[in-house]
């Protein structure tokens, strides 16, 4: 195990220190039809109350989507995204005292949500879908997080998965980082993501977690989401049939670790209280 490298993330209101202890990004999905929690959070009332329980649990930041990225997912417009984003962010408004992440591929998505009050902006696409995004990031001032994603959410798990997954991963997200910094993103504001489970195979998403180190050379903040992803229902399988998103604590418990362990400034979860005693736990690790 390595020590994580030191990176301070200007935000519009605060400056972050990465790496000295791992930070929680609590997920809040807005959607009908997200992988996990699809509908649960709709309404903007519930999902205000469940933004405001992950920071009661120990989240020091929140990423809301209002588009499911679930394999198959249908494409939304901005309007209906924005309808079920600016409600909640309005909700959260003066109350909600951690940084907001907005998950979108949206540049018009992203610039109305900056405006309302979010900090952050989360690409899954990695500036692939709508390269503008960067643009808007540089005019407010705010970190970007690339991700890298194999296809789009429509097609991810139906192409041919790479047959070299760590080559892959690190071009896409070279791409990525060049797009930005030709928009004039500093190089200090970027933050990577691999994409665990966007168009990779479950045996691929357990070599990137043991190869993170390998990303970490990239020179960037490293962001890990593994949390209740399907790579672990099927690890956990019995007779053939996945784990349940809703069983698939204890495993996503043992990929948050694995990814501290191996160099993940931020994990983004879905159950904040309980991965933050795992993030204590594997920090303590690290420290030793």
């Amino acid at each position: 195990m390595r020590r994580r490298k030191l990176y301070r993330l200007k935000l519009p209101t605060r400056t972050l220190l990465l790496g000295e202890r791992t930070l929680l990004m609590g997920v809040l999905n807005v959607t009908p039809d997200s992988f996990s929690d699809g509908g649960k959070f709709l309404d903007p009332d519930r999902a205000v109350e469940a933004a405001l329980a992950m920071q009661r649990a120990g989240a020091d930041l929140l990423d809301i989507g209002a588009e499911s990225t679930r394999p198959g997912a249908r494409e939304i417009s901005s309007s209906e995204e924005l309808s079920r984003l600016l409600p909640v962010l309005d909700g959260l408004r003066r109350r909600l005292k951690i940084p907001i992440s907005i998950d979108t591929q949206k540049s018009a998505v992203a610039e109305i949500a900056l405006g309302a009050g979010a900090q952050i902006l989360n690409d899954i696409s990695g500036l692939n879908t709508d390269p503008r995004i960067a643009e808007v990031a540089k005019r407010y001032k705010v970190p970007l997080i690339l991700m890298h994603m194999r296809g789009t959410p429509r097609t991810m798990q139906k192409q041919p998965f790479a047959r070299d997954i760590l080559k892959d991963v690190t071009g896409g997200l070279r791409h990525s980082i060049g797009i930005a910094r030709r928009a004039g993103i500093p190089q200090s504001q970027i933050i990577l993501d691999p994409g665990i489970g966007f168009g990779k195979s479950f045996a691929q998403n357990y070599e990137l977690l043991a190869r993170l180190p390998a990303l970490a050379e990239l020179g960037h903040p490293l962001l890990v989401g593994t949390s209740r992803k399907g790579f672990i229902g099927a690890t956990l399988a019995e007779q053939g049939k996945s784990a349940p998103a809703d069983q698939r604590l204890w495993g996503t418990a043992a990929t948050v670790a694995a990814s501290i362990l191996n160099g993940a400034h931020i994990v983004r979860v879905h159950d904040v209280l309980e991965m933050a005693q795992v993030a204590r736990v594997s920090d303590a690790m690290l420290g030793w």
